[in-house]
Order: structure tokens, then C-alpha cells, then sequence
């Protein structure tokens, strides 16, 4: 049975738990994940292709499924062609609530874009910058690309290194998104305060790891984020 799609709201953030191997996907029960996150992220590019075909992600038949498989160039497995990454995807489509597709991606996977917009499925245009800070207005041209593209909403992860000075634009470039969902987070030593800064001030879509193993650069652990998110929210 298909799941429900997810409906992402702008300015409501939401905690991602990701799960980046076969190992975590295995061990994490129902009941962690329950407790540490809203959705559920399964990084087909990091499973063991024979994992995906036992689909053992079912085990989580409470929470939404977010279903990604990364391009090398944006932080995926070295390897898989764009054909690779389709079918890794349309075999989980059935349990998919969400789909994470990279916006530089769309032009390669349409089969699959066509396929989502024939179910029903949202998908998040994704863009990563492991190199530095884009500026605001590419980060807005990006957003204004997504939306045209028929994306749900428009994520951004970036390398922030220890560039401070950099939080309080990008803070500011999420308050003015206004309708459109965006979800924003640095990479790096600045990683963890920009993801509760971030998720404060709107980021929709808020990524901790479940299990053992981050999936990004200064990744929380999706409870320690999710308690963080909540007690800066109490206490506001």
C-alpha cells in the first residue's frame, strides 16, 4: 500500500533522521526512530543494492519515508550512473512519501520526475557546496529554479567552514522564502548551531543521522538535533 505524501509547510521545520548504510538500516529500531525524528531518510546510493530489494525500511510503518540516491558530485557513492539511481528509486516508490532529487539532476532523471508527478509523490530539488558559501542571490535563483521545476520545496546543504559572518545572511535569506519551503544547513564546524539557528528561523526540512554514522559533514544525531530544535522553540 502506498504511503501518503508529505506536505511540506514553509516555516515549519521537521527533523530528517538519514540513514546512510545497510548496517544502521538494520540496527535503528521503529521505536528510535519514532523518538528522534519526524521522517525517515534512506540513502539508496549507500545501501547494498541486495538491501534494497529485501526493502527492510517497511519496519518504519509509522513515519513518512524520504527516499534519496546522491549524485557522486553532490556527496553520493562514486559509481552509479543517473539509470542506477532511477531504478534505485522507483523500487522504493511504493514506500516513498517524499523524494530527493538534485536540482543539477532533473534534466537526467525526467523518467523518474515523470513518474512521481504520475503517483502523486512531492520531491525537494536539492544543491550541495562542499567548496564554500554561494551568494544570496544564487541561492535565491536556485530556490526560484526548484519552484519552476515543480519541486515541493528547494534544500540547500553548504560548507561553512568557520565563517561566521556568513549565518546571519543565510538566516535572513530563509525568513524572506516566504511561501515556498526551503530547507537550509551548513556543513562543517559551523554544522551544528546552523542547523538549530537554521530550523529556528524556518528550514523546513532538518537532517540528523540515526544509527552510528552521520551521512553529511558535522551532522547531529537526529535525537540530539530534534531536542535541541524543541528547546530553543520552548524557550522562545
Amino acid at each position: 500500500m502506498a504511503r501518503s505524501p508529505l506536505v511540506l509547510e514553509s516555516g515549519r521545520p521537521l527533523v530528517v533522521g538519514s540513514i546512510g548504510n545497510s548496517e544502521n538500516l538494520e540496527r535503528v529500531s521503529p521505536e528510535e526512530a519514532s523518538e528522534a525524528c519526524d521522517l525517515v531518510e534512506i540513502r539508496l546510493d549507500l545501501l547494498d543494492p541486495n538491501t534494497i530489494g529485501e526493502k527492510p525500511w517497511r519496519k518504519f510503518a509509522e513515519l513518512p519515508l524520504l527516499f534519496t540516491a546522491r549524485c557522486q558530485t553532490e556527496g553520493g557513492a562514486a559509481g552509479l550512473t543517473p539509470d542506477d539511481r532511477v531504478k534505485r528509486v522507483l523500487a522504493a516508490l511504493d514506500d516513498a512519501s517524499l523524494v530527493d532529487i538534485e536540482l543539477a539532476s532533473a534534466s537526467t532523471m525526467r523518467p523518474l520526475l515523470g513518474e512521481l508527478e504520475k503517483r502523486g509523490i512531492p520531491w525537494v530539488a536539492s544543491f550541495h557546496d562542499f567548496h564554500g558559501v554561494p551568494s544570496i542571490s544564487e541561492l535565491s535563483a536556485r530556490s526560484k529554479a526548484a519552484r519552476q521545476a515543480g519541486a515541493a520545496a528547494f534544500k540547500a546543504a553548504i560548507e561553512l567552514g568557520w565563517r561566521m559572518e556568513q549565518l546571519g545572511p543565510l538566516a535572513l535569506f530563509l525568513q524572506r522564502s516566504g511561501d515556498y519551503p526551503v530547507s537550509l544547513m551548513g556543513m562543517g564546524p559551523l554544522a551544528p548551531v546552523s542547523r538549530v539557528l537554521f530550523a529556528q528561523v524556518g528550514s523546513v526540512l532538518n537532517y540528523g543521522y540515526l544509527g552510528n554514522a552521520p551521512t553529511a559533514p558535522g551532522q547531529w544525531s537526529a535525537l540530539r538535533l530534534k531536542e535541541a530544535i524543541e528547546s530553543v522553540q520552548k524557550a522562545g
